[in-house]
């Protein structure tokens, strides 16, 4: 596998989390993984075996070292170690600006993730090269190009995994002959995409199989308004493009175990979660005595950003901190949308509760001391913290997209197994409507509490989604030994 980001060594986002957790998640299914990504400026290298290599794209050489980590018998992680490339104050960007070399970064990390594939493991076949997102969109093009510089590599079959469509990897079209590609590269039906070439788009016509991180996001993005422009290459790979949904970390999301929590619990005896609500409230300076005890906590934990839906949140705001609920947020972002929140609070201090930033332990305790979970997000690929709201028994209210069309189950008073409240159109007065719902229902407490229980018991490990992933890898490995059957 190769991508720009994994947990816990470098993370922006769920890329990093899938990168965590599904080579794991193979590797108790018996099957061997290595991962490649970059090594960050502060990344802590486990100790391992360190290789020099001299690693030539196109007209660019880069003298570098690949610290190679056995982290389990049949799991490794790999970072290519190129200080004038990745040793950055950012992994993409700074002060919000791209770095201008990005083309060339992250073609170097792709090649040189091929290039030690090819050297070092001699004594284990390579059936499959997983490449994930823009970042390393190039890995399926340079090995469907250049086949002769990797032999080893020439009969794996290739994965592409597009975890957010909106990041397309546009750079002007001379990168083109300089990572060493042909100018047949440079087409419609290839990485050409209005002028400039798509790392994203090449890796998408390249790759042997194409998935996506939900099967709802999959549908979506073959329609105008979440393709993005790519909706047309999507739809051209036919049954090549697949969505299979992200798993969750059942060990680290845990109410049975979190270490983070004041008290614990589980689907049988939900007491402890009181105590982490009133723990909550507490941290957020909010009133805790019995009334508000007894009233709805609703949590949003999300990089605050339009995607997220904080537009809709804003619509609606004058009346939904007028609901008989308290509210409580943690992120950071955009500043229109702090200054929203922190406004919010200001004028509604005993109930709204905001901290900007981000802090892992107090996520923790916001999945498990509120009772509600708003996902309002205008379109989410996957999304985690659903999942997680399950596992903790606080009942999510969704846009009904991607991944959280996929996973959560409105309440409807015929619904059986109902795990939540989705709303479909993308509005405030929608956002609103849904809430209300939930507000009410909060007080039926025999009915809420199925809902609780009903996330509780429910199956978002990896070990579900590897198993899928595991089912492209063998169709793609029996294609790329068959020519004749692709």
């Amino acid at each position: 596998m190769v991508a720009s980001e994994a947990a816990p060594w470098a993370k922006t986002g769920g890329l990093a989390d899938v990168l965590g957790s599904l080579p794991e998640a193979l590797d108790h299914l018996g099957h061997r993984v290595t991962v490649v990504l970059p090594r960050y400026r502060g990344v802590v290298v486990p100790t391992g075996q360190v290789i020099a290599r001299t690693v030539t794209v196109g007209t660019l050489v880069h003298r570098l070292w690949c610290h190679v980590s056995q982290v389990s018998e049949r799991r490794r992680v790999i970072f290519v170690d190129a200080p004038e490339l990745f040793d950055r104050d950012g992994y993409y960007m700074t002060h919000g600006q791209d770095f201008p070399d990005n083309a060339e970064r992250f073609a170097v990390l792709s090649t040189a993730a091929l290039d030690i594939a090819e050297a070092t493991f001699s004594a284990e076949p390579i059936d499959i090269v997983h490449a994930h997102d823009w970042q390393a969109g190039v890995v399926p093009v340079l090995l469907r190009s250049q086949p002769l510089r990797w032999p080893r590599l020439a009969r794996a079959g290739t994965v592409l995994t597009i975890h957010n469509l909106l990041f397309q990897g546009l750079f002007p079209h001379e990168v083109v002959p300089r990572l060493g590609l042909g100018w047949e590269w440079f087409t419609v039906d290839r990485g050409e995409f209005w002028g400039q070439f798509s790392f994203l788009k090449a890796g998408i016509t390249a790759a042997d199989y194409v998935t996506t991180v939900s099967p709802a996001y999959a549908r979506e993005t073959l329609r105008p308004e979440f393709g993005y422009g790519f909706e047309g290459v999507l739809a051209s790979r036919g049954g090549r493009y697949t969505g299979i949904l992200n798993g969750i970390d059942t060990r680290t999301w845990d109410p049975a175990s979190d270490e983070w929590l004041p008290a614990r619990y589980d689907a049988t005896s939900l007491a402890g979660k009181t105590a982490c609500k009133r723990a909550l409230l507490e941290h957020y300076r909010l009133p805790v005595g019995d009334d508000a005890l007894r009233r709805p906590l609703v949590g949003m934990v999300s990089r605050l950003a339009r995607q997220k839906g904080l537009d809709l949140v804003e619509a609606a705001s004058a009346v939904l901190v007028a609901l008989d609920a308290t509210w409580v947020f943690l992120g950071s972002g955009e500043p229109r949308y702090e200054q929203l929140l922190r406004g919010l609070a200001e004028r509604h201090p005993a109930r709204v509760g905001v901290r900007i930033g981000f802090d892992e332990s107090l996520a923790h305790l916001v999945e498990a001391g509120a009772d509600i979970f708003l996902m309002p997000s205008i379109f989410e690929p996957c999304g985690l913290n659903q999942m997680y709201s399950l596992r903790y028994g606080t009942v999510p209210v969704v846009h009904g997209v991607g991944g959280l069309d996929d996973t959560i189950r409105p309440y409807t008073a015929r619904a059986r197994r109902a795990n939540g409240f989705k709303f479909r159109e993308a509005t405030g007065e929608a956002l609103l409507r849904t809430m209300r719902q939930a507000v009410r229902l909060y007080e039926n407490r025999p009915v809420w509490e199925s809902l609780m229980r009903q996330g509780m018991t429910e199956d978002h490990s990896w070990e579900t989604s590897a198993k899928e992933y595991v089912k492209v890898y063998r169709r793609a490995r029996h294609d790329a030994h068959n020519p004749g059957a692709a």
